[in-house]
């Protein structure tokens, strides 16, 4: 047996060298990461937090407007008394004013730098989301990947089994020429035959769909004779959660801390200067009927009250959110301890079956090599002998599947912690 294993694994070896292409578990996550369609909103957040950021520091650049009127009116201002020397019949009725107003703030009480903050903190937000729903892709690469381990362990213990066979069918013809068996017995060898065929055509089918799934998300072109490399189990289990759902919830909290900061920048007075400058009639000089051109420079403060009617409401409703994120949190946090600790019973139970599967396959060996000689002494039917023989290969398929089944579990435990 430990012959066939190791003619197998060189096989295997000499087809990797002959040009087949050999992946590992890291290289698929990677190639999966940067050939998935959501990746690209990496890019397209950071190119929002800019812009965004960059219209909020504009806040400080002098604001131009240009602005026009002309309107006619029933009445208009005259005096009711002559004065020596001066012409005026009161101001025209129907007036006209095209003019531009420039305005600099000079301090705007916090609002540009809180908005600011919150612009980081928000986008912030997004890329934890981001990096949360990237992370499923993990998952998928990982059952994809073990899934044809598996398949390439079942495949190779159903070589192992068509080599037993055509030995068994090799012996049974023998046996006939010597009295010992007869043709029922050599077509109840066949049958088997004929079966593991129709098991290696199935397996080899699965694992053309799964190879075809993992090369969708890897973006690569992978063929039947492409290799994947059994990772190799880690030293220690993690310990420590790392997920990047954690960070999404750290960031979650900052943006709900910039926004109690806008909140004070909300209610503070804001401070500048202007300078307006028009041409119309009247001017500034009301006496004179006349179109004419004038400036006016000063200085201006506004202060709006109106956000202390709802400031208790509002830092409420954001210490509400902030209950809110905490308890999400917890409840992650709470899913993923069970999660874990069902990932280690199953880890401990593979184990403690792979301590007993070489001793199950050893001794199945022995009693398929006793009901051989019994068959060839002619005290044992040749049906029970491939019963022994199918029990022999089951007790194999048994371990491969453990051994595989430990590493996913390993892997996914990995997964749960955040563990690259």
């Amino acid at each position: 047996m430990k012959v066939r294993r190791i003619l197998l694994l060189f096989l295997l070896c000499a087809g990797t060298g002959t040009g087949y292409a050999q992946l590992t578990l890291d290289e698929c996550q990677r190639m999966a990461g940067e050939n998935y369609p959501l990746v690209r909103r990496y890019g397209l957040i950071e190119q929002a937090r800019a812009y965004d950021v960059s219209n909020a520091g504009k806040a400080y650049l002098p604001q131009v407007s240009l602005s026009g009127k002309a309107s006619y009116q029933s009445d208009a201002t005259t005096l009711p008394f002559d004065l020596p020397g001066v012409d005026f019949k009161g101001l025209p009725k129907d007036q006209y004013q095209v003019g531009v107003e420039v305005q600099q703030v000079l301090w705007d009480g916090g609002k540009t730098r809180s908005q600011k903050r919150l612009i980081e903190a928000s986008s912030a937000v997004e890329t934890g989301k981001q990096r949360t729903d990237m992370y499923a892709l993990r998952d998928r690469v990982n059952q994809l990947y073990f899934g044809i381990l598996l398949l390439d362990e079942r495949l190779a213990q159903n070589r192992l089994l068509q080599d037993d066979l055509e030995r068994t069918f090799r012996q049974v013809s023998a046996y006939m020429a010597n009295g010992v068996a007869n043709p029922s017995d050599l077509d109840a060898v066949s049958v088997e035959q004929l079966d593991a065929r129709q098991q290696r055509a199935g397996l080899e089918a699965s694992r053309a769909a799964y190879l075809s799934m993992l090369a969708a998300f890897t973006g690569q072109e992978l063929d039947a004779g492409t290799v994947l490399e059994r990772p190799r189990e880690p030293d220690a289990l993690p310990l420590e959660n790392t997920r990047p759902e954690l960070g999404w919830f750290d960031s979650q909290q900052r943006q709900l801390d910039r926004q109690k900061e806008s909140l004070r920048a909300r209610y503070m007075p804001t401070f500048g200067v202007y300078l307006q400058g028009a041409y119309g009639n009247p001017g500034l000089d009301l006496l004179k009927d006349k179109f004419s051109a004038f400036y006016v420079a000063g200085v201006r403060m506004s202060w709006n009250f109106g956000g202390l009617y709802t400031r208790k409401n509002d830092r409420l409703r954001i210490e509400n959110s902030r209950r809110t994120v905490q308890t999400s949190r917890e409840v992650f946090l709470f899913n993923s301890r069970l999660e874990s600790m069902n990932q280690r019973a199953s880890i401990t139970a593979l184990r403690r079956q792979l301590e007993d599967d070489d001793e199950i396959i050893r001794l199945r060996g022995n009693i398929r090599r006793a009901a051989e000689a019994k068959v060839e002494n002619g005290t044992m039917t040749v049906s029970d002998l491939l019963a022994e023989i199918t029990r022999e290969s089951l007790a194999r398929q048994s371990k491969a599947l453990h051994e595989v089944q430990l590493l996913m579990d390993i892997w996914k435990l990995k997964n749960i912690y955040g563990e690259q």
